[in-house]
């Protein structure tokens, strides 16, 4: 196995080149995108990937511990992946959703295989995970003739327009008026909630909300079964069922935002829903369905897809056969290659060893989360549990100097967030967790 820092010299672009596209984004690209930049002061250029790694243009390798925004589930150029796709560009690289194509519907048919059974569930392919929940509450609202949508505080559910209105923080909120018919309820945050940790006070708060915040009768409410870009929050034991039982009784369905918990990247369950006993009736995928490929999905019973039926909706893209291809590789794949099991044996190992460093660095305040999708919050005071951002910066930026990216996700910006490709190794978590060590031990 390849040293972090090697690389394929026969890759390696001119080094004269980085100035000059730093130059050509920032002339030629929004500034819009650097808000969102891990790098901001000094890029990162990526030029190539393979598996777990990715490489800059200096062919130094790093373990990439954000799969891309968790879009890269398999593993950068994986033979299947490429092969299947490939194939498919071959025949024809794209029919609307006005003609008929093999690949999505077969994804169509492998995908509802791997759902609970006693379930009628139909598929409705799009692009992105934000327009898949756009679409999510659509249905909700054409299936129960409801406006009103519950979403929890330190929700990410996308910045489009509809999306946007039930995202909650204020990093990811804007000056101008947000979607109407959204209200959020107060997440379970067992680290630092406004409760305390437990359960009833929040599904108490949460029957509160919707008597005093709605008409009492409300459309549906969507839940992460981890938040994610909210700092890896884990919905505790027993919330998601109470609230998806609290939701039908006030005459909503439940949505389970899966864009980044499934597909086994928590080890344990291949769905998020699966680890809490819980039942929805729409399931909102995306990032790491399709191996970097641009494809996400909204799955949901029948009964409500045949309500939905009763509007005209349209999207030019979503059936692209290509990435239709790439989304049966996933599917393929982590279960041929036996990848939830790993992220299963990888997390359990990354828990372990960063326990092993909260005992030795007071910085770690928590560390949570379930197989490949782990949050490490640092603060300057285990008391207060004041947020540590600047020492975060320079742990970070230690990180990328030893070869490993790491991105600070969470409303207060002090939650390291660990979401490799689901194919890392023993040696890799290791690696990590020395890196990781050494970069707390500088301060």
């Amino acid at each position: 196995m390849q040293s972090i820092g090697a690389g394929d010299p026969g890759k390696q672009p001119a080094s004269s080149t980085r100035q000059s596209l730093i130059d050509a984004r920032h002339r030629f690209l929004s500034p819009s995108l650097g808000t969102a930049s891990i790098y901001p002061d000094n890029p990162l250029i990526l030029t190539h990937g393979q598996g777990q790694y990715v490489f800059d243009e200096n062919n130094k390798r790093y373990l990439d511990c954000t799969a891309q925004n968790l879009c890269i589930s398999l593993g950068a150029a994986h033979p299947v992946t490429m092969r299947m796709a490939g194939e498919q560009m071959h025949r024809i690289q794209h029919t609307t959703t006005l003609f008929f194509n093999e690949q999505p519907i077969r994804y169509a048919e492998e995908l509802v295989a791997r759902l609970p059974a006693d379930v009628d569930w139909v598929v409705q392919l799009v692009n992105s995970g934000a327009e898949a929940i756009d679409l999510a509450y659509m249905m909700a609202r054409a299936h129960t003739g409801h406006l009103e949508m519950v979403a929890l505080r330190n929700a990410y559910h996308g910045l489009q327009f509809g999306a946007g209105g039930s995202t909650s923080f204020s990093g990811n909120r804007w000056i101008s008026p947000s979607t109407q018919g959204f209200v959020h309820a107060i997440h379970p945050d067992q680290y630092k909630g406004v409760f305390g940790p437990g359960v009833t006070p929040y599904l108490d708060e949460l029957k509160r909300l919707i008597a005093a915040s709605t008409c009492g009768r409300i459309a549906g409410m969507i839940i992460e079964p981890i938040q994610g870009s909210g700092g890896v929050v884990p919905m505790p034991a027993g919330y998601m069922k109470g609230a998806f039982e609290i939701v039908r009784a006030a005459g909503g369905v439940c949505i389970s935002d899966e864009v980044q918990t499934a597909f086994g990247r928590l080890g344990s369950h291949y769905w998020g829903f699966e680890a809490h006993e819980a039942s929805p009736d729409i399931i909102v995928l995306g990032k790491g369905m399709g191996n970097g490929f641009t494809i996400a999905g909204v799955v949901c019973r029948r009964e409500i897809a045949e309500s939905f039926a009763k509007m005209r909706w349209f999207n030019t893209y979503a059936h692209n056969p290509m990435a239709a291809a790439a989304a049966r590789s996933v599917l393929k794949v982590v279960e041929d290659e036996g990848l939830q099991a790993n992220a299963q044996a990888c997390g359990d190992r990354l828990l372990v060893g960063l326990a092993a460093l909260k005992a030795r660095h007071d910085l770690i305040g928590d560390v949570r989360g379930s197989g490949l999708m782990l949050g490490i919050e640092v603060v300057r005071n285990r008391t207060t549990k004041e947020p540590a951002v600047e020492e975060g910066s320079r742990i970070q930026a230690r990180l990328r100097e030893s070869g490993f990216i790491m991105v600070k996700g969470s409303p207060t910006r002090n939650t390291f967030r660990i979401n490799p490709s689901l194919c890392i190794t023993f040696e890799d978590v290791d690696g990590l967790l020395d890196a990781f060590d050494r970069a707390l031990a500088a301060g």
